[in-house]
């Protein structure tokens, strides 16, 4: 099999709003995949973005859509100087290839900038740069084309604003000539004003009408002859050039700063939304949170109604979650009559369909899948109404859905890992009860069937002695697989969460004793003393299961001490707790088994944990018994030789009315 070697190559296309911009994209994703190269595409965002066309818009959208389908990493940086920051990125970004579209204009003087094409050449001697032929439209001119309606659109509030500044810039002035100020003080006066109604105006067509009326007013109130547009002194003329092209670049200086700005301002705000998303996603721990903060934070970020449609369980795009909103008017049935059906297409397909795309393009909304890995993970629709996303927006946007796709990315391998653990286990549980049963179950089994084939065929010769001990064989081999039984469903329906506690106010000595009745018959070999505290212990319990307890503990000791040794089962109270200890001077347990004596199927070297024929499950279950009923079950050693179990049960108080 041919092996493929990692490339080092770097390719980076330059986007646009160009038509033919498409055919650059994909001449650079034609020549990274036989480069085996990493392909980003940049695209610079011009301070007048928002003055574009639609048209241009929707269109750059498109093009940074179909970038993306050509598994591009998109990038978008804010800037005026297009050639420069393209030229630093590629070096920060270990670019080794730029393509770009060659555009048809050229230097029309000396003194103007060379093209596009050529100062980013100028600029990275040292990365290869590609032309693709593209006529239709210049790079630089399509980043800085103006919307003109946008740009001299007139308000009523601007032109009030303007208005104003102008009367009370006048009425300085004329203040000004009552005290034998200057006329430097006047023409101050006045560029400040065209400086005030820069800041507070939103087209900057205001500046430049500010700029001329304060000449006409300085003309006309304060240069002899007054009230007219003439004057006496040649010398006017230049002090009115001067003034109006102060007033030009005090008021333009003023918009670009206003500008900027604006846009640093939502560029840091986009810049929180996503940093937010981030902390948020982090702290998610399940698919619903992770959808739901990508909602809210989606519809942070646009302002639009936001809806995803996660997975069913059979992977299809199910019914919406949405933020919780009051004012979010996509609700279940959405924007769009066929918006399952774009949604399926867009989640089958893993790429964007809805409004300004090639697919479902006259929908209302965009809807856009949440992909990592090749798995989708549901659609996320917005509900643009006719509008079109920035490019900035569009790249936020997008991070936003990778954040989401991560997180849920990683939820499901914490699923799949866990889901792997636990069959795992179940698997070395029922690997460990077969062999355990196996083995262990096969000792009675085979007695009772040999003790039965004797009494069919030397029933008639046995004498009563004999018959006796056969009786009393498969009787002791039954009880024990009784038990056996008994153990292994008590324990399944612990683990399963199904064992329903009948808790009711008992006596700690009146169980003891019960127990005792129930222990193995061998106990009788053994002196077992009951110690029990001086004042009446009365514990909420399920006295059943605490028999079980006290039982299994007994036939534990009595099973793995030698005939003639002292057991003790002493009972006490401390505070709210009541303790029950079961002592023997055995042998006592190794320290390295200690660890794993409540484990399930665990029987140690010895068979300690349950005897000569035990399976290891009669010590987890009293485990799992106490610690249902609230308390907590712990082996020490005897003093000064054998094993300690004990085991704690809440306490309760009776109160007597006479």
């Amino acid at each position: 099999m041919e092996k493929v070697l990692e490339s080092s190559e770097r390719i980076l296309v330059c986007l646009s709003s160009s038509p033919s911009n498409q055919k650059v994209i994909d001449a650079a994703a034609r020549m990274a995949e036989a480069f085996h190269a990493a392909l980003s595409a940049i695209y610079v965002k011009h301070t007048d973005y928002d003055a574009l066309p639609e048209a241009d818009k929707i269109r750059l959208q498109n093009n940074i859509a179909f970038a993306e389908q050509n598994g591009a990493t998109i990038v978008t940086i804010m800037g005026n100087d297009v050639p420069v920051q393209i030229s630093e990125y590629a070096h920060i970004s270990g670019t080794t290839k730029i393509v770009l579209g060659r555009s048809g204009a050229r230097r029309q003087h000396f003194w103007s900038k060379a093209p596009l094409t050529e100062q980013i050449i100028l600029n990275t001697p040292d990365v290869d740069v590609y032309i693709i032929p593209d006529s239709t439209a210049d790079l630089k001119q399509q980043s800085q084309k103006l919307n003109l309606k946008s740009r001299i659109r007139l308000t009523w509030r601007d032109s009030l604003i303007t208005l104003l500044l102008l009367a009370a810039s006048a009425g300085a002035g004329f203040l000004f000539t009552r005290f034998g100020f200057s006329e430097a003080n006047i023409i101050t006066v006045l560029i400040l004003g065209v400086l005030i109604n820069a800041a507070f105006t939103v087209s900057p067509i205001y500046s430049i009408i500010s700029s001329l009326s304060s000449v006409l007013l300085f003309n006309w109130f304060f240069v002899e002859p007054k009230f007219s547009f003439q004057t006496y002194q040649p010398e006017y003329v230049v002090t009115f050039v001067i003034m109006l092209i102060s007033a030009l670049i005090t008021g333009s200086l003023a918009n670009k700063l206003k500008e900027n700005a604006r846009h640093s301002a939502r560029e840091a705000f986009r810049a929180k939304v996503l940093f937010d998303t981030n902390q948020l996603l982090q702290k998610a721990e399940y698919t619903d949170d992770v959808i739901r903060i990508t909602a809210e934070q989606a519809k942070t970020l646009l302002g639009c109604d936001v809806v995803v449609f996660p997975l069913t369980a059979d992977r299809e795009p199910g019914g919406g979650i949405e933020p919780n909103s009051a004012s979010n008017s996509f609700g279940t049935y959405g924007q769009d009559e066929n918006e399952a059906e774009i949604a399926k297409w867009a989640f089958l397909n893993q790429t964007a369909a809805g409004a300004h795309t090639e697919k479902y393009k006259d929908a209302k909304s965009l809807y856009h899948p949440i992909c990592m890995n090749g798995y989708c993970y549901g659609v996320m629709a917005i509900y643009l109404n006719g509008e079109s996303l920035e490019a900035f927006e569009y790249s936020v946007f997008s991070s936003i859905i990778g954040e989401c796709a991560l997180a849920l990315e990683g939820l499901r391998n914490a699923e799949e890992k866990r889901q792997a653990a636990i069959a795992m286990r179940n698997e070395q549980l029922r690997s460990n009860l077969l062999r355990s049963i196996s083995h262990d179950i096969r000792t009675p089994l085979t007695s009772i069937s040999g003790n039965a084939s004797n009494l069919l065929t030397h029933y008639e010769q046995m004498d009563t002695q004999t018959l006796k001990q056969i009786f009393t064989d498969i009787y002791d081999d039954s009880e024990w697989l009784i038990d056996l039984v008994e153990n292994l469903l008590s324990i399944s329906r612990i683990e399963n969460g199904q064992m329903d506690l009948h808790l009711s106010l008992e006596v700690v000595n009146d169980v003891i004793e019960e127990a005792l009745r129930h222990v193995d018959k061998n106990a009788s070999q053994h002196h077992i003393i009951v110690q029990p505290d001086g004042d009446v212990l009365i514990a909420r319990m399920d006295a059943r299961l605490i028999m079980q307890v006290l039982i299994n503990l007994i036939n534990n000791a009595v099973k793995n001490t030698q005939a003639g040794s002292e057991i003790r089962i002493i009972s006490e109270q401390e505070d709210s707790w009541i303790y029950v200890h079961v002592k023997d001077n055995g042998p006592g347990i190794s320290d390295s088994m200690k660890p794993h004596i409540f484990e399930m199927f665990y029987t140690g070297q010895n068979d300690v944990s349950d005897g000569r024929r035990g399976i290891g499950l009669g010590l987890a279950l009293c485990k799992s018994i106490v610690e249902a009923h609230g308390g907590t079950i712990i082996l020490t050693d005897n003093d000064p030789s054998g094993c300690c179990f004990t085991f704690s049960l809440p306490a309760e108080e009776v109160t007597i009315n006479e």
